[in-house]
């Protein structure tokens, strides 16, 4: 079993930055392909992207790219999300999510939204 603990969430204000972290236990992390999510209000969960094993590839949803950044620290075991430019529009639970043993290039289809394990959650809420 892979237990994903979030932190970092809360109030920010619209145009900041918000930096979220997500601890990863149960497995080594190196055999963990991680992702973050998002879901706001009345909304579908969407995926926001993932970053492979080792941390080299990434992949990012059109609506969030040239302002996140999904990177790793392996010895760690934790797997951060930065974005900036904040909305009203990004105030949302978001979520990591690990999938285990899998191959990078099943990973990068942006629509695909399962994952073997996933987070609690933490609430990120843009102030205007």
């Amino acid at each position: 079993q892979v237990q994903l603990i979030e932190s970092g969430g809360g109030l920010v204000q619209a145009g900041g930055s918000l930096r979220l972290a997500c601890h990863a236990s149960g497995l080594s992390f190196t055999r963990l392909t991680m992702a973050w999510f998002r879901q706001g209000a009345g909304k579908e969960r969407e995926l926001i992207g993932r970053i492979s094993r080792i941390g080299t590839n990434t992949v990012y949803v059109d609506s969030v790219k040239g302002r996140c950044t999904i990177y790793r620290d392996n010895a760690k075991s934790t797997v951060y999300l930065l974005l900036d430019d904040l909305t009203p529009e990004d105030t949302a639970a978001y979520y990591c999510a690990a999938d285990v043993d899998v191959l990078w290039s099943s990973m990068t289809n942006t629509s695909r939204l399962a994952a073997d394990y996933w987070g609690q959650g933490t609430q990120v809420t843009v102030s205007s």
